[in-house]
Order: C-alpha cells, then structure tokens, then sequence
C-alpha cells in the first residue's frame, strides 16, 4: 500500500512535467493545459485524492515561487510603480475581500458575514504566473509587465493576513477592527525588517565563500529560512521572502560568473517543476471539493458559483480604472511615466487569473470554531473557492492572449529602444576594454599576436550588438559576418564535441576530463548563442 502511494506520488511531477513539455512544444499556455489535465485525471478510475495539505502548500511551494520572481524582478521598475503596485496588491485585495464577501453573504441564506468575508480573503489575491507568461510572450509595454509582477509579489501577504483576521472572527475568538489594521500592519512592517536583516549577511556570505556550488545552496536555503523566521514571530513570510529576495537579486551583479550561470538555470528548472506541479493539483482537487458537498442543490451551487466569480472579476474591473489615475495625482513621479489608457487598464483588469494560495486557503478553513461548533460553510467556501479559481484560470487564462492581441497593446517600440541602448552600452563596453587594453599593452611587454586577438574579440563584440538590430541579417536578407562567425563557431564547437567524446569512448581520456572540456565548450556555446 505504500509502495502504490509512493508511485502515485511520483505520478504527479513525472505527470506535470509530460504535460508541460507536450504544451510548451506546440506553443500553449502550460498552466492552463495542465489545469486541464489535471481535471481529466481526475475523473479517471483509480486516480486517488490528492488533498492540498495547507502547510505543505505556503511553506514548500509558495517561498521559492515568490523568491525567484522577487529575484528577477527589477528593483527600480518595482520603485518606480510603487503606488499603483500597492494599490493593488493592498487596496485591490482588500476591496475584492469585502465585496466577494458581502455579495456572498447576501446571496447564500444562512452564511455569517464573517464567514463569507472568509470567502472573500481567499479568492481576492491573483497569481500571476499565467498572466505574466503570456504577457512577456506576446510582448506587453515593460510597465504593465512590472505592475502584474509587482502586485503577484505582494498582494499574497494581504490576502493571507486578511484571511486570518476573518478566521478569527468567524471562529469566535474575539476581534476588533482595530485589531485587524493592528495585525496587518504588524505582519508586513515585520516581514519586511526581516527580509531586510537577513539579506545583507546572505549576500555577504555568498560573496565570500567562492564556491558556486556553495552560493546557490544558501540562495536556495534563503526564501525557507525567510519565510520560517517571520512566520515564527507572526509576521508576513511572504513579505520577508520577497523582500530577501529584491535584495539579493538587486545584488546578484557581485557574484562570480559561473555563480550566475548555474543560478540562472537551477531557478528556471526549479520554478518550472514547481509551477507545474502546482496547476496539475490545481484540476486534481476536484473529487475532494465534491466530497465536501453535503446534499445541496446543483442547480443552486451552479447560481452561486457563477455569481462568486462574476463579482470577483467585475471587483477588479471597479477598483482598476479609478485606482490607476489615483498614483498620477498623488506622485509627480507617476504622472511623468505617463498614462497607460484605458487599453492597459482593461489588460491589468483581465489578468486576475487565481491560483494555488486560494486553495491552499480555503483548505485550511477549520472544520469547527472556537466553541467545537461546525464551522459555517466551509464545504460551500472549498467549493466557491474552487470554481472561482478554475473559472479566473480557463475564461480568463484562455481569452488572455486574444484580448491582448484584439486590443492591439504590444511592446514592439520598447523591444526596439531597448536594442539600440544595448548596443550604445555594448560599444561604450568594448571601447573602455579596448582603451584598458591599450594601457596595458604600453605598460607592459606583451605578445602583440595576443594582444590582436583581444583587440579583435572586442570589436567583435561591437559590431554584433549594432548588427542585432537588423536582426542578423543585412539589407538585401544576406547573412552579417558576425551571424557567420556564430554559426561556423558552433559546427566548430561541434566537431571538437564529437572527439572528445569518441576520445572518451575509446579509452584514451577519462569521463572526468571530457566533464572539464564539455563544460568548457557548453559555456562557449551559450555566449554565442545569448541572442
């Protein structure tokens, strides 16, 4: 019996891992296949209930999800945003909790007010992983972009911190409005001093070890012991992950090369297996929200449901638009990043995609209060919650990238900008190289057959990042020499490829030196083939 749980167990991520391959290979949106799947699956015979366990969900998944993004997430971008990202990530969530909440409460006879505020906190906060994928895919304004990030990276503290101010008082255990304001602000001004005092001596040891391998395993261990830290002293964790995380990216410049390199793809790989594993529970918590149903009516949940989900996406269409001119009046700053109109306002609106933080949520909705009495609705907030998440992740995820495309909202000039000012900063690059070169080469006696090659390598540099605005081809389509050079480097790299290892197969060198030579080669490789 432990064996076959054990091999199910194993099912999942070899599962979620097939699907996404399948989905990225014919150019779909992964999470939403697997969602997909996942509720496939679920009707299959002999598939058995995977039940989110809360805990194994905010403090296994959520830390290196958050971590990664904060990360990759640009500090000035975020700084630069900062209201429209809080009124978002902290109005938004807030709005959408008590209006799911009263609309909830007015709509379900019997259901406290408390009760479904409880509902409301947990669907308010969006995940923005499918939103965020299919908008950097299809190309949106960089400003859109860090918004969603922005709000993705925080409003999960809001949304966890509100839950548990409705859970104290639908349970009965005593609470005051002023007590929750209390509890909210404690948690993130908490949360964020400790991801503020643990970044700077991560940052200092990972600086100082000089082992690759060594730096990335306490980049790994940082969002874990973030997230346990603040949440041992009450406080947000994911506010301390995400914190932690901004600065340790925002540092990341200071690490060695090849600390970058293997950082790089350990976190794509990690998040990947994450993600997907994630959106597959997603579909598979179906039998177990059935099973919590007690004999209601179909048709009335069906009522119910729809209603839940219209009001949560008709909320973030009424905080949207009044909320994204309120940064233009309060921020001179804001007003000179000019107005996104009413098209990106419709885009941010539309990309409320919920995620596995509501499910995790509704699962942790205790079975009694504080007096061992039922807690009320808690089968129909698992159910409301479930199909508000299925519903935001399939009619939204689906219509995203036509939405985007029908309104015309593309980043085509920005990608354009963007090009000419790396090339501007490559040639300013190469020059100084050339420059420091030219010094050394007059302080000191060396080979001019080395120093011509450097000199060569540095104008390469040059010239490749101007021809990449062409896109590596000239005016009449014909190949630029420095698209030539990559592509005879590569069969080249190939052909070196092809002797070591019928060198290895032969006996005559070792598995380990064709592991230093390989690894040699892939990092050759990866420079010339960066574009």
């Amino acid at each position: 019996m432990e064996t076959t749980h054990a091999l199910w167990l194993l099912a999942v991520p070899v599962g979620a891992l097939m699907v996404a391959a399948a989905a990225r290979r014919i150019g779909l949106s992964a999470p939403l296949v697997l969602v997909i799947a996942g509720l496939a699956f679920s009707f299959v015979p002999g598939v058995p209930e995977f039940e989110l366990d809360p805990e194994f969900v905010l403090f296994v998944f959520l830390p290196p999800l958050l971590f990664s993004a904060a990360w990759k997430s640009s500090f000035t971008n975020l700084r630069q945003n900062v209201w429209s990202i809080g009124l978002l990530s902290i109005g938004l969530v807030l709005f959408t909790t008590f209006a799911v909440g009263y609309a909830a409460y007015l709509l379900v006879p019997g259901l406290p007010l408390s009760a479904a505020c409880v509902l409301g906190a947990i669907v308010a906060p969006p995940d923005a992983v499918a939103a965020v994928s299919v908008a950097q895919r299809l190309g949106l304004p960089r400003r859109t972009v860090t918004v969603l990030v922005g709000e993705s990276l925080f409003n999960d503290a809001t949304a966890l911190t509100a839950f548990r101010v409705a859970l104290i008082a639908a349970t009965g255990a005593g609470f005051t409005l002023m007590e929750g304001v209390w509890r909210f602000l404690f948690a993130a001004a908490v949360g964020a001093a400790v991801g503020l005092l643990l970044g700077p001596p991560l940052h200092w040891l990972r600086t100082r070890l000089n082992d690759p391998l060594v730096e990335n395993g306490v980049a790994l261990v940082a969002p874990f012991a973030a997230y346990l830290i603040a949440e041992s002293v009450h406080a947000s964790g994911v506010i301390a992950v995400v914190v932690s995380g901004l600065y340790l990216g925002n540092r990341d410049t200071e690490s060695g090369a090849v600390t970058r390199l293997i950082g790089h793809s350990f976190w794509k790989v990690m998040v990947f297996v994450l993600e997907s594993v994630v959106f597959l529970l997603i579909g598979l918590q179906l039998p177990p929200v059935v099973n919590e149903l007690s004999g209601r009516s179909w048709q009335q949940l069906t009522w119910w449901a729809v209603a839940v989900f219209a009001v949560t996406v008709a909320a973030r269409f009424v905080w949207v638009f009044p909320a994204s001119q309120l940064p233009r009046l309060l921020s001179r700053r804001e007003r000179s990043l000019g107005n996104v109109g009413w098209r990106g306002m419709v885009v941010v609106s539309w990309a409320g995609m919920r995620g596995v933080v509501s499910l995790a949520a509704a699962f942790a909705v205790p079975f009694v209060t504080t007096g061992d009495k039922p807690f009320p609705g808690r089968d129909l907030i698992l159910f409301l919650t479930f199909t508000t998440v299925l519903g935001t992740l399939l009619v939204q995820g689906l219509t995203f990238p036509a939405l985007i495309r029908a309104l015309g909202i593309g980043g085509g000039r920005e990608r354009y900008t963007d090009t000419v000012a790396e090339a501007g900063a490559q040639h300013a690059a190469a020059q100084a190289a050339l420059d420091r070169l030219e010094e050394l080469y007059a302080e000191e006696r060396l080979d001019e057959s080395v120093v011509e090659r450097l000199r060569q390598l540095a104008e390469h540099r040059q010239l490749r990042a101007w021809e990449r605005l062409g896109g590596g081809t000239g005016p009449e389509g014909e190949e630029l020499p420095t698209a030539t050079y990559r592509r005879l480097r590569r069969e080249m790299l190939l052909a070196e490829r092809q002797v070591f290892v019928r060198m290895r197969d032969e006996r005559r060198i070792d598995d380990e030196v064709l592991t230093r030579v390989m690894w040699e080669l892939d990092l050759e490789e990866v420079a010339l083939t960066r574009d």
